[in-house]
Order: C-alpha cells, then sequence, then structure tokens
C-alpha cells in the first residue's frame, strides 16, 4: 500500500511535466501554425500514456486505501461532504481527476481524426489546456511540498 502510494505521487510528477509539454507544445504549435510532425504525435501520446497509468494507480489506491471505511467512520457521505479536507480526499479529487484524464482521451482521440495540422493542434490545445487546470486545480500541493 505504501509503495503504491509513493508511486503514484512520484508519478504524478512526471504526469505534470509531459501534460504541461504537450499543452504548450500544442498551443505554441497552433498559434505559430507550425506543421504537426511525429515528435508531436509522440508528445500527446506519451501524455495520454502517463495519465492513464496514474489513473490506473489512482484507482487501485482509492479502492484499497480504506476510504469506504473511513465514510463509515464519520457517518455517512454527509458527513464527508461537510468536511472540506475528506471531501477532496475522497469525492473531489479523483473526481476532477477522471474528468482531466477523459478530457485528455477525448482530445487525443479528435486530433487524430484531423487530416491537417492547424485542426489537430487546435483539438490537442483545447483539451489538453482544459485538462491541465483541471489538474493543476486539484493536486494535493500541501502534501506535494
Amino acid at each position: 500500500m505504501e509503495t503504491l502510494q509513493f508511486l503514484h505521487s512520484k508519478w504524478a510528477y512526471l504526469v505534470l511535466i509531459v501534460l504541461v509539454l504537450a499543452t504548450i507544445n500544442a498551443l505554441i504549435k497552433f498559434f505559430g501554425d507550425k506543421e504537426f510532425d511525429a515528435k508531436d504525435f509522440r508528445i500527446s501520446l506519451f501524455a495520454l500514456i502517463t495519465m492513464h497509468i496514474q489513473l490506473l494507480l489512482g484507482i487501485i489506491l482509492y479502492f484499497t486505501k480504506g476510504y469506504f471505511s473511513t465514510i463509515e467512520q464519520v457517518g455517512g457521505m454527509g458527513e464527508v461532504m461537510k468536511n472540506s479536507a475528506l471531501r477532496n480526499l475522497i469525492i473531489e479529487h479523483p473526481l476532477t481527476m477522471i474528468i482531466a484524464v477523459t478530457l485528455v482521451t477525448i482530445g487525443y482521440s479528435k486530433h487524430k481524426k484531423k487530416l491537417t495540422s492547424k485542426p489537430k493542434f487546435k483539438m490537442l490545445a483545447i483539451f489538453y489546456t482544459i485538462a491541465l487546470v483541471l489538474v493543476l486545480a486539484k493536486i494535493p500541493w500541501s502534501i506535494w511540498f
């Protein structure tokens, strides 16, 4: 369990770096009218893969960490929702991160269907930027530093 928590926490640094890189790359190349090449494909794919691995680690952690017994111990979901720390840990962080991974997946899938560079970068820029904002909003910064 501690190993899984360690992996989830440390892998998050890589996820954040790659997501920032992929987002900035898409934005710069979209606004710069650049051509989409193999490097751009790999960057966006690597962001997708790292996020999915992080999601998998997070889901396993969520179900093995004992959050369900915590919900019982505090008196149910009503009490969890009244406690901002628990609400963030048990509801807001996981849900927001699932939405962020979904957005990256949608953006990646949509970009593959586009035939020219500008629309490819547009799809990646829109979806990856929104996902990045959500990730930045729900990273538990107090635990990170």
